[in-house]
């Protein structure tokens, strides 16, 4: 393979682009503001499960300084599922915990972005609050941390005369 095409290969086009970040804020969503976004839908689609909600266990891994080689840094319970709109998209759910609830509410809220006449309207009112409720809550956890910073300094020794 050359290096043109391995380039291309792990370019994602605009769609999934868009697609891996409302899940990524699904997932990170808390259940309340998914419950809350969920209640205000003038239309609850039905749907079908490809897979029902179930909990496991996945396996993290990490790099040492991020570039060496990696390690099992240990295991995390997530809840997964799948299911399909009646118009036939399919919408995934993974979550970490062992909310099926949250799992659901993220497949749903996954089939229901997918659809191209509804994607602009759910972008605004479900995905830009949730990003920007994430947003003030990763400040507000980096405010509490600097909060508690030791700065160090080096004392220069000097020479007694």
């Amino acid at each position: 393979m050359d290096a043109a095409s391995s380039e291309g290969s792990k370019a994602l086009d605009p769609d999934q682009a868009a697609r891996r970040r409302w899940m990524s804020v699904l997932a990170k969503a808390r259940l309340a503001e998914l419950e809350s976004a969920w209640d205000e839908m003038p239309e609850k689609p039905d749907f079908a499960w490809l897979r029902a909600p179930q909990s496991g266990m996945v396996m993290l891994r990490a790099r040492s300084g991020g570039t060496g080689s990696q390690f099992n840094l240990g295991q995390m319970t997530v809840t997964r599922c799948a299911l399909r709109l009646e118009n036939g998209n399919a919408g995934l759910g993974y979550v970490q915990g062992r909310s099926k609830r949250h799992a659901e509410l993220a497949a749903i809220f996954d089939a229901l972005l997918q659809d191209e006449a509804k994607t602009v309207e759910l972008e605004a009112k479900v995905i830009a609050p949730l990003l920007a409720r994430q947003k003030g809550r990763r400040e507000e956890a980096s405010r509490k941390a600097n909060a508690t910073k030791v700065n160090f300094f080096t004392l220069v020794r000097g020479e007694n005369d």
